[in-house]
């Protein structure tokens, strides 16, 4: 019989050691996630380089063995305050801290150690696949009258798929979102100046590597560039309602950035940036004949480890 490959199942849980399962469940664990795309044996193949007295090609060894796995996650609060999202074990897999506040907030900022680590469980049909300390990046994006998402790409350490009872998983954790529009995106924000948005990203910008060498084979992270990027309508360069990205990149300015979607307790969204310096305006969009800027934003650290925040409320 053909394997269905609408028969996808996703579980994902924080591993207390690297590289050991914690075994998800179905019911704890299950992620409902779009556009998953599997590379299951990703590596090398090393050539043996044999000398034969015929022509051939060469035998090879499958080395340096891991797994990337890519997809999207709707980026929508946990319904209450104080509560984690389902999706924020997936988050601190990409070297990001959760606090929670009992009944008031969840924040998320980068940090640069004690990274976590992450096992995933996939199965399509019978054929279960398993990727253990996992690592990644996420894109946030937020697009004008599209969903939100977490786009996300991790790396994890190879083994053998097998086939096993498929779990039952248990999703009602994700919550419908609600469009990225004026009404339910009320506050978009540079330089505390109002900004009319088309679209909105923040990538994290993870290097993540797999390093296999005798005595140790691990996926981390190895450096990390942040950076916002943003489509707005322009602004005229001075006067009234004005603003002048020019002037702000020449003078290597830094600025505020704040965008919030969400307006019912439990479902807000706060992303924020104390200081991201504007970078250089490399053209300009026409949409519907209206010009348009693409904004790079670099968010920077402070003190450190605070070049952004992700506040749920």
């Amino acid at each position: 019989m053909p394997i269905k490959w609408k028969s996808k199942i996703l579980l994902a849980k924080i591993e207390t050691t690297y590289g050991v399962d914690p075994v998800p469940t179905g019911a704890a664990n299950a992620i409902l996630a779009t556009n998953i795309v599997l590379q299951p044996m990703e590596g090398q193949d090393v050539s043996r380089e044999l000398e034969l007295p015929w022509l051939a090609a060469q035998a090879t060894i499958p080395a340096g063995l891991h797994v990337r796995m890519t997809f999207r996650v709707e980026l929508v609060p946990s319904g209450a305050a104080g509560t984690a999202p389902a999706w924020g074990p997936l988050l601190r897999a990409c070297g990001v801290a959760q606090t929670v506040n009992a009944s008031t907030s969840v924040v998320y900022n980068p940090v640069t150690d004690s990274h976590e680590s992450a096992t995933f469980y996939f199965w399509v049909g019978l054929t279960r696949y398993v990727m253990k300390g996992t690592r990644g990046s996420c894109v946030l994006r937020f697009t004008a009258q599209g969903i939100a998402y977490l786009e996300f790409s991790f790396t994890g350490l190879f083994s053998l798929p097998t086939e096993q009872a498929r779990a039952t998983p248990t999703l009602s954790a994700f919550l419908k979102p609600d469009l990225v529009t004026s009404a339910n995106t009320p506050t978009f924000t540079v330089d505390a100046v109002a900004m009319v948005m088309r679209s909105f990203a923040l990538d994290l910008g993870n290097d993540v590597q797999p390093r296999f060498l005798v005595g140790a084979e691990n996926v981390l992270i190895v450096d990390r560039a942040d950076l916002m990027t943003t489509q707005v309508e322009a602004l005229p360069l001075s006067g009234g309602g004005s603003w002048d990205p020019f002037a702000k990149a020449s003078a290597q300015t830094a600025v505020a950035i704040n965008l919030i979607h969400g307006t019912v307790a439990g479902r807000k969204a706060t992303l924020a940036a104390a200081g991201a310096q504007v970078q250089r305006l490399q053209g300009l969009e026409n949409q519907q004949n209206i010009k348009e800027w693409p904004l790079r934003l670099v968010p920077l650290p402070t003190s450190g480890n605070d070049q952004w925040t992700l506040t749920l409320t």
